[in-house]
């Protein structure tokens, strides 16, 4: 049984698409970011960087994994699916997951920190950002020009991991207008019942009653 830790967020929705689509069974745990849940001394255990996601393996010993890449590659070695056996085909795919753990999430998230949750607002940060994504965004343009995924012609976790970022473009203020084969792409993997099920886990906190201080928090812990 896999538990997994995690909250609404494109990171934590990695995951759970990837059990999904594995259909291997697995327990939620939501964590509530509003509440510094990430920052408890028990979740640090699994995770000491107090960030979501993490995953707990009891079949495996309890043994914890954290950092959502991280994640996604060990539930693929674990069940033989979603990444190559071949080496030149394994690189490639790990090479599109390796963009958007360093590109795609970080950039997207730093456009979306600067433009909901700045205590004001820094024209120069947002544009800067957004501009990046957009940058990033016709690098997986062309990339789909090439193939029918992002790691090759089958679905791997290069997209499992980039695909709940690009979904919520519209966050970040940035159009897909420019990229119609990205749009495709994100219209595609959202008719997976897979990636439908795993979208949706855990069920969204309603923060709206709560809005100063949810800002308050994600301005001092810049959580996306």
């Amino acid at each position: 049984m896999i538990h997994l830790y995690t909250a609404a967020t494109p990171n934590g929705r990695k995951v759970s698409i990837m059990l999904e689509e594995l259909g291997i069974p697995y327990t939620v745990h939501p964590i509530r970011l509003d509440k510094l849940e990430q920052k408890e001394e028990s979740f640090l255990k699994i995770n000491p960087n107090g960030r979501i996601p993490a995953i707990v393996d009891s079949d495996n010993g309890d043994f914890p994994v954290f950092e959502s890449g991280a994640i996604l590659l060990y539930l693929a070695e674990k069940t033989g699916k979603f990444l190559p056996k071949d080496p030149k085909e394994r690189s490639i795919v790990m090479q599109w997951l390796m963009f958007q753990m360093s590109g795609v999430g970080p950039m997207q998230g730093q456009a979306g920190v600067f433009l909901k949750y700045a205590p004001e607002k820094i024209p120069y940060a947002i544009e800067r950002y957004q501009k990046e994504t957009r940058r990033l965004y016709s690098v997986l343009e062309r990339r789909l020009g090439e193939s029918e995924y992002i790691g090759g012609n089958e679905l791997s976790i290069a997209d499992i991991a980039t695909w709940p970022w690009v979904s919520h473009h519209k966050w970040i203020e940035v159009s897909l207008e420019d990229f119609p084969k990205l749009q495709a792409w994100v219209d595609k993997l959202a008719q997976r019942p897979g990636f439908v099920r795993g979208n949706a886990v855990p069920a969204k906190v309603d923060y709206a009653a709560n809005e100063t201080e949810i800002r308050k928090r994600a301005q001092a812990t810049l959580i996306v």
